[in-house]
């Protein structure tokens, strides 16, 4: 046997929107997993899968690129992985380049320079079945005598779409070969891709017909920002109408547990640990695990369907008055789900001062995790009706993602005002072709997403839930105590202590006790609130109570309209501050984020409750 047999470590590399990310999904299906490359915050995802003769192969999808020529840190990675020189990183045996077919003239471009690197690699052309549906014909072997590798057709959203893929990458690992065609050093790439177009592909019209009639739609300057507000407006009210089932079905199932563990166990600090601390506080926060689900399987529809780049140019202008670019809106949208991503997502922004302009107001936007916080006050506050056809509670969370955006464009217009820099930077984009979003690709993202999530659950909110229950029970009252046993906790204490300060905003002493571990991840606000209401309650009745009915009764309009305030702007979690520390690489950026958000938060928080109160909400 050949002593090469054994190659069995690929790499996915294409431009962004070539499929490839679906192609991995179609190859490894579960067998995947996420980490992060070392040293740096860019996502690394490898998987599995075995060849039609049984071998076994590592397959990664490294990050997206326009060009070896590196531009941001996604393509620096990409660039040194497929050379083999990123630290920690064994090369990639076999380099599978995936192009799209209809959009050949940019993709091409890039796969010639991945020829030059000399390693053994595969040519995919994805999405044919598109191809053919536009009428373009692609002669394959034409592509493959003048490349000198093997190409191939693939349809990564269909069953059995990469079989030619699988077989050719068994053939290479059997007799793995490097491209026999080099252009060598200085070619004109541009001027050799023009000559395989003309060779190899018949085009009869740049763009689909019905490309062009949706983008007259959705690009228009005015139709085309009222069918994105209409989208987000939609999913906004879709995160609560569609959640309820599968929230009330896990809040009776937490209900359920902590009653089962409570008769087993006898009365003692173990029973508290695990009915008070743990089962209340981790049901607190997977309660609303179907919320965040929702709003993330938007945004990854939106992003396979092709629309979010059409948005990013459609906003370039209005971000633009702002100090920011159309190549903003995804990392800023992205951190509508967690702002650790959105931060990351800024590597694509070319210029330095709109990435780190971005960066600054990423933690604005409404992450996933203040999704909790937001459910719970409004669940206990605003009630539950139909205003015409609309839900009331999706009406109130609209108006608070709208007024982090509002906020968001209007510190980063102030920044803009602050800076040196007051030239304009062109947005070039590529706008992908409309497609469906692929529902196994689709189920692929949330079940890592969710998984992420639960992680978090599992991992940091289940110590800090432990902790904090701790602090709470610990030291015991006093014989001849009359108050609740939680004033003396060590946790208590601190509380009172906190109250003093931020009495002005509203904020009792035990909301001043979960603004502490909320620090470390937002979810944990509302475990901690359960936690403190199950611990500080006056009988075993009111501990039993779910914590909607215990904040609505026992705090004013004004404290809970102050609290929505303050997490809106609030500073993120020291997750999202340590990422600002290691994108921007500056310690000083990292604490004027902290103290401009803490700051933003205590105004508005003040403000919101004095005026609640002038108005007669207190």
């Amino acid at each position: 046997m050949n002593a090469m047999a054994d190659i069995r470590r690929l790499a996915l590399v294409g431009n962004p929107n070539c499929g490839k990310t679906a192609l991995f999904n179609q190859l490894t299906g579960s067998r995947q997993k996420v980490a992060n490359y070392a040293g740096v915050t860019v996502e690394r995802k490898e998987g599995r899968f075995r060849g039609a003769d049984g071998r076994q192969y590592t397959l990664l999808d490294l990050p997206g690129a326009y060009s070896l020529n590196a531009a941001s840190l996604d393509e620096a990675i990409t660039r040194d992985m497929c050379r083999g020189f990123l630290p920690g990183e064994a090369a990639p045996d076999v380099l599978v380049c995936v192009v799209d077919a209809t959009n050949l003239r940019l993709h091409l471009r890039f796969a010639l320079e991945v020829r030059e690197l000399g390693r053994p690699m595969v040519l995919a052309v994805n999405m044919m079945d598109a191809a053919r549906r536009r009428g373009i014909a692609i002669d394959l072997e034409a592509l493959q005598r003048e490349l000198g590798v093997p190409v191939v057709e693939t349809v990564a959203v269909k069953h059995n779409g990469a079989r030619a893929l699988v077989e050719q990458v068994d053939r290479i690992a059997a007799d793995p070969r490097p491209p026999q065609v080099a252009l060598g050093e200085g070619a004109d790439l541009h001027a050799e891709t023009r000559r395989l177009l003309a060779l190899a592909v018949a085009m009869p019209a740049r763009t689909a017909r019905i490309d062009d009639a949706l983008d007259r739609w959705l690009l228009h300057p005015v139709f085309g920002l009222l069918a994105l507000a209409v989208v987000m407006f939609l999913i906004f009210q879709a995160v609560y109408a569609w959640a309820t089932p599968m929230m009330d079905a896990i809040d009776a199932g937490t209900g359920w547990l902590g009653e089962s563990v409570a008769a087993i166990l006898p009365e003692g600090p173990l029973s508290s640990l695990l009915v008070d601390g743990v089962i209340a506080g981790l049901g607190g926060v997977v309660i609303f695990l179907p919320q965040i689900l929702i709003l993330f399987a938007f945004i990854l529809a939106l992003e396979e369907s092709g629309y979010l780049p059409r948005a990013a140019f459609l906003l370039d202008r209005m971000m633009a008055s702002a100090g920011l670019s159309g190549r903003s809106f995804i990392p800023l949208l992205s951190s509508f789900a967690c702002a650790i991503p959105g931060i990351m997502a800024t590597r694509s922004i070319q210029d330095p001062r709109d990435r780190l302009a971005t960066i600054l107001v990423a933690p604005l936007m409404t992450c996933s995790a203040r999704l909790p916080v937001y459910a719970l006050l409004i669940g206990a506050f605003v009630p539950q009706k139909r205003i015409g056809i609309f839900n009331q509670q999706g009406l109130v969370l609209f108006g608070l993602y709208a007024v982090a955006i509002a906020s968001a464009l209007l510190v980063a217009w102030v920044m803009k005002k602050w800076r040196r820099d007051k030239g304009e930077h062109a947005l070039l984009l590529e706008l992908p072709s409309y497609r469906l979003p692929n529902p196994r690709d689709l189920l692929i993202g949330l079940w890592e997403r969710a998984m992420i999530f639960l992680k978090r659950v599992g991992g940091i909110i289940l110590a800090l839930t432990v902790l904090l229950w701790f602090l709470l029970s610990f030291p015991a009252a006093p014989a001849d105590a009359v108050g609740p046993a939680i004033d003396y906790s060590f946790a208590g204490r601190i509380g009172h202590a906190m109250a003093a300060f931020f009495a002005p905003l509203g904020f009792n002493w035990q909301i001043c006790i979960a603004l502490i571990p909320g620090m470390a991840a937002r979810e944990v606000a509302v475990s901690s609130l359960a936690t403190v209401y199950a611990l500080s309650a006056v009988d075993d009745d009111a501990a039993t109570q779910a914590l909607t009915p215990l904040i609505g009764d026992g705090w004013s309009l004004a404290t809970g309209l102050s609290l929505l305030v303050w997490y809106i702007y609030a500073p993120m979690c020291i997750s999202t501050l340590a990422t600002i520390k290691r994108e921007t690489n500056s310690w000083k950026q990292m604490g004027f984020a902290t103290l401009y958000l803490f700051a933003l938060a205590y105004a508005a928080s003040l403000l919101t409750y004095q005026l609640a109160r002038l108005l007669g909400a207190g």
